[in-house]
C-alpha cells in the first residue's frame, strides 16, 4: 500500500505526545506506546512534522517519481509555488536554473493559477454582487472543512484551487502528454496529487528539493548564470502574493487596494481559522490559510529564515514583478470557463464532498470510569497538565474510549504507579534503606532506616509519612555523613561495619546513577537474620511483578522514573557486593564475614 503524505516512522517514535498536544484535529492514535495518524481524521496540515522533537513524522518524498517521468517521453514541467521567492532569498533565478540542471523541460508559476482563480471569482462577484465563499487555495482548509466543519461545505469557493487551476491550464496550453510536478511548501498538495491525478502528477516539497539539489551536487551558491531563467507562458504577475496572508484578497480587481474592506475578510493559522468555521458563516468572503502566516510557513519549508524575512522578500518580488513588461494578468476565456465549470474543469472531477469525521458520544458515567481508571476520582485529582496531549483530563477521558489513548499517557498516573512500586520495593526489604542526591539529601528511604536511628511511631511512617522526609539532609540521621560524600567518586560499591546502640551494623553503598544518586543499605547483623539468598529472592520476586511496568514508567517519565527503576535494580544487585574497601576513624572495613 503506498505511504500517505505524512507517515510515522514507528520504530524510533519516543511516545512524548507532542504530535497529539499540537495536532488540531487529534488525528493521532497511541497504539501499542506509538503515535500513528489517523488518515481519516486527518487534514494534512503538517503541524506534527513541525513538531515532533525525533522526526519520526516523515513527509513522503516523491523525488524518485519525478525521475521516473524524467526517463519518460513526456515533458515534465513544474508548477513552482509563489513562495519559492521566501525559501531561496538570494537564490531566486539560480533556483530556476538549478530546475532545469535537474531535467524538468520548463517551469511555470502557479501563480498563474492563482490569477486565474481570482479573475473567476471577480466575474462571480461582478454577476451576484458578493461572494459568501470560504478559499479554497488551501487543500488543508478543504479538508478541515469536509471533515471537521461539513454543515459549512456548501459555503466553499465553487472553484478548483490554484494549483489545480494552474494544472487544467497548463494542460490546455501544451497538451495532456505532459507530466505537471508541482514544487512549493505544502504537505496537503500531495494529497491533491493523489486523489486528482494529473492536477498535479506529482508534489514536492522545498524540503524534498534542496535533498535532492544536495544529493546532485547542485550548488545554488555557484550555478551557471548561462542558463536562462525562463517560466512558460510567462512570468506571473500581482497573484504571487499568494502565499501570505491577505494576498489572494489583494489580487482581486474588485476587493484590491480597499483600506479597509469588509465584504473580504483573511484569517490564518488553523486554531484561528477553526474558530472562524465555528461560528456563524456570514456574507462575506473568507480567505482562510492553514499555516500561520500564509504559505511562507508551510511544513515543507526549511525555516532558515524568519516569517519577517519571508513576508518581505514576497513582497519585495510582487513589487518588482508590476513593473515587469509581459507579466501574466489572466486569460477571460480560461478565467470564465473556471467560473462556470468549476471543478468540471478537471476532467469532470467532482466538487469536495462531506467527509465528517464520525464522533462518539459517552455518558458521564462511562466518563467518570474513564477518570477512575486514571486514578481520578475526584476533581481535585484532574489537574488538566495537558502531559498526556489533550487539554483537560475529561478530553483524555474521551480518547481514551474512542480507542485513541492508552492510560500510560498520564503523567501524573505513572508517576503515582512509580512511587508506588519504589514504596512496595522498599518495604519488602528486610533492611533499612536510603537514596540520597548530590547534595545528601534523602531521595527516597523505607521505615527500617528510619527506626535505626529515630524512635518515630509506626503508625507515622507510612508511605506519607515516609515522603515527609525527602529532601532531609541525611546527616540528620547518620553520624558519618562525609563517607556517603566520598562514595560519589568511588569506583566500586563499598561496605562496612559500625556500632550503633549496641548493635552492629552493616553498611553497603550502591551507585544508583554515577555522580547523582547514592543508595546506602543497611543490615543489623548482631544477630542472625534472614540469609542473604532468601532476601535477593524475595526481592526478585517484587521485581519480577513489578519491572514491566517500571520500564513503562521509565519510557513516559523520562529522567525520574528512569532513576526509580535504577534504584530496584541497583538493591537487588548490591546483595551481591564484593568487599573491597577503605577505612575510616568511624566505619570499620567489612570483611565479607558471614551473618551467622
Amino acid at each position: 500500500m503506498e505511504k500517505q503524505p505524512i507517515f510515522t516512522e514507528i520504530s524510533n517514535c519516543r511516545d512524548c505526545y507532542r504530535c497529539v498536544r499540537h495536532c488540531p484535529v487529534k488525528a493521532i492514535q497511541i497504539k501499542d506506546a506509538h503515535a500513528v495518524i489517523i488518515y481519516e481524521r486527518c487534514t494534512f496540515c503538517g503541524t506534527c512534522v513541525n513538531e515532533c522533537p525525533n522526526s519520526v513524522k516523515v513527509i513522503r518524498d516523491d523525488t524518485d517519481r519525478v525521475r521516473m517521468a524524467f526517463l519518460s517521453n513526456r515533458k515534465v514541467i513544474v508548477s513552482l509555488a509563489p513562495s519559492y521567492v521566501s525559501e531561496f532569498v538570494g537564490y531566486e533565478d539560480n533556483f530556476i536554473r538549478a530546475l532545469y540542471r535537474l531535467g524538468f523541460h520548463a517551469v511555470s508559476e502557479t501563480a498563474i493559477g492563482a490569477a486565474l482563480v481570482s479573475q473567476a471569482l471577480d466575474m462571480y462577484m461582478q454577476d451576484h454582487e458578493k461572494a459568501p465563499f470560504i478559499s479554497t487555495a488551501c487543500p488543508s482548509v478543504v479538508e478541515l472543512v469536509r471533515k471537521y466543519y461539513p454543515e459549512s461545505i456548501d459555503a466553499l469557493a465553487p472553484v478548483p484551487s490554484p494549483l489545480q487551476t494552474h494544472s487544467a491550464y497548463l494542460r490546455k496550453l501544451y497538451g495532456n502528454d505532459i507530466v505537471i510536478v508541482f514544487i512549493g511548501p505544502c504537505v496537503a498538495k500531495k494529497l491533491e496529487a493523489d486523489e486528482h491525478p494529473g492536477y498535479p502528477d506529482i508534489s514536492l516539497t522545498f524540503r524534498e528539493v534542496r535533498q535532492w539539489l544536495e544529493e546532485e551536487n547542485i550548488d545554488l551558491a555557484n550555478m551557471d548564470t548561462g542558463i536562462p531563467v525562463d517560466f512558460v507562458p510567462s512570468k506571473a504577475g500581482k497573484a504571487a502574493i499568494y502565499p501570505i496572508e491577505n494576498g489572494q484578497i489583494e489580487t482581486s480587481k474588485i476587493w484590491e487596494n480597499h483600506f479597509i474592506e469588509q465584504s473580504a475578510l483573511s484569517v490564518s493559522g488553523v486554531t484561528r481559522v477553526m474558530s472562524s468555521l465555528s461560528g456563524t458563516h456570514t456574507n462575506d468572503f473568507l480567505e482562510a490559510l492553514n499555516c500561520d502566516g500564509g504559505c511562507i510557513n508551510g511544513p515543507g519549508t526549511s525555516h532558515e529564515d524568519s516569517a519577517v524575512v519571508r513576508k518581505k522578500a514576497v513582497a519585495s518580488h510582487v513589487l518588482e514583478r508590476l513593473s515587469e513588461p509581459d507579466v501574466f494578468d489572466g486569460d477571460e476565456e480560461f478565467a470564465r470557463e473556471v467560473y462556470e465549470k468549476g471543478y468540471g474543469i478537471l476532467d469532470g472531477a467532482p466538487a469536495p464532498e462531506p467527509a465528517a469525521v464520525d464522533g462518539f458520544n459517552h455518558t458521564e458515567e462511562e466518563i467518570t470510569e474513564a477518570l477512575a481508571k486514571l486514578g481520578k476520582t475526584t476533581p481535585e485529582d484532574e489537574l488538566n497538565c495537558g502531559g498526556c496531549g489533550y487539554p483537560t483530563c475529561r478530553d483524555m477521558a474521551r480518547a481514551m474510549l474512542d480507542g485513541l489513548a492508552e492510560t500510560e499517557m498520564c503523567v501524573t498516573k505513572m508517576r503515582k504507579d512509580a512511587e508506588s512500586k519504589v514504596d512496595i520495593l522498599l518495604s519488602t526489604i528486610p533492611h533499612g534503606v536510603v537514596i540520597v542526591d548530590s547534595d545528601l539529601n534523602i531521595v527516597e528511604c523505607n521505615r527500617l532506616f528510619i527506626k535505626i536511628f529515630e524512635d518515630y511511631p509506626d503508625e507515622f511512617l507510612d508511605a506519607e509519612g515516609l515522603r515527609s522526609f525527602h529532601g532531609t539532609p541525611v546527616s540528620v540521621f547518620v553520624p558519618f555523613e562525609e563517607k556517603f560524600r566520598e562514595q560519589f567518586f568511588m569506583s566500586k560499591p563499598q561496605q562496612y561495619r559500625f556500632r550503633h546502640d549496641d548493635k552492629v551494623m552493616r553498611i553497603t553503598f550502591f551507585l544508583v546513577e554515577n555522580k547523582a544518586m547514592l543508595g546506602a543499605m543497611f543490615e543489623d547483623i548482631t544477630t542472625p537474620v534472614i540469609r542473604r539468598e532468601a532476601v535477593v529472592e524475595k526481592a526478585e520476586e517484587v521485581i519480577t511483578k513489578s519491572l514491566s511496568t517500571v520500564q513503562q514508567i521509565a519510557s513516559l517519565l523520562g529522567e525520574n522514573a528512569a532513576e526509580t527503576e535504577l534504584v530496584l535494580n541497583s538493591i537487588i544487585e548490591e546483595f551481591n557486593i564484593g568487599s573491597e574497601s577503605r577505612g575510616s576513624s568511624d566505619l570499620v572495613v567489612d570483611k565479607g564475614g558471614t551473618d551467622e
